[in-house]
């Protein structure tokens, strides 16, 4: 039991290092040697967890996607709080807490796009819809959100379309580090996000 555990820690410091290296200075410019020293194990430990500097990308991808699905994710537990379409601007802040918790992980999406052309997070994003659906089916809204919008709109195109509107915001302001991206604070960017969701933009 005690050398399992040992295991698992040298395991998780393996994936804490490659985090905060492939977040911060990409794929192909880390190696498993920085990767093995700044988590404190020899290199043959690392490959003794991953076959390959692929594997221990990929796993941290997958790491997101369950993060994402689970309530220490703002987003989600937000989601689960509140009655949507009403929460639009508790579902913003919870977008910003996010990308904010979680930089290092989504900075990693990036990372894929650039240096993988996004074949690691393809799936990540072609089954978003359906983890969405789960979600609101297991939380019972999603006949309560469907009254609530107008006839023909789908909750799950109208939830993930607010997650992505609020979601480009805030990886704008936080990840890329663009002060006011809509040349105004983020309260009022995430009330007049809202306000379009909700009213839409044609007088």
């Amino acid at each position: 039991m005690l050398r399992e555990s040992k295991s698992e820690r040298s395991r998780r410091q393996v994936l804490d290092a490659a985090l905060a290296l492939f977040s911060s200075q990409g794929f192909k410019a880390t190696s498993v040697r920085q990767i093995a020293d700044d988590a404190k194990v020899s290199i043959g430990n690392v490959y003794h967890h991953f076959p390959d500097k692929e594997a221990i990308f990929k796993t941290l991808l997958d790491e997101l996607t369950e993060i994402t699905g689970s309530r220490a994710f703002p987003f989600r537990r937000a989601l689960s709080a509140g009655r949507f379409p009403d929460n639009l601007e508790s579902l913003g802040y919870a977008v910003r807490d996010s990308v904010r918790d979680y930089r290092q992980y989504i900075t990693l999406i990036y990372v894929d796009v650039l240096e993988f052309e996004g074949t690691h997070i393809k799936n990540f994003y072609g089954d978003m819809a359906r983890r969405y659906a789960d979600l609101i089916a297991a939380d019972e809204a999603m006949a309560d959100i469907q009254r609530r919008l107008r006839p023909g709109v789908s909750p799950i195109s109208a939830l993930m379309l607010t997650q992505r509107l609020f979601f480009s915001y805030f990886t704008i302001e936080i990840l890329f580090g663009v002060k006011e991206p809509f040349g105004k604070d983020s309260t009022e960017a995430v009330r007049e996000i809202a306000d379009i969701l909700k009213n839409g933009f044609m007088a």
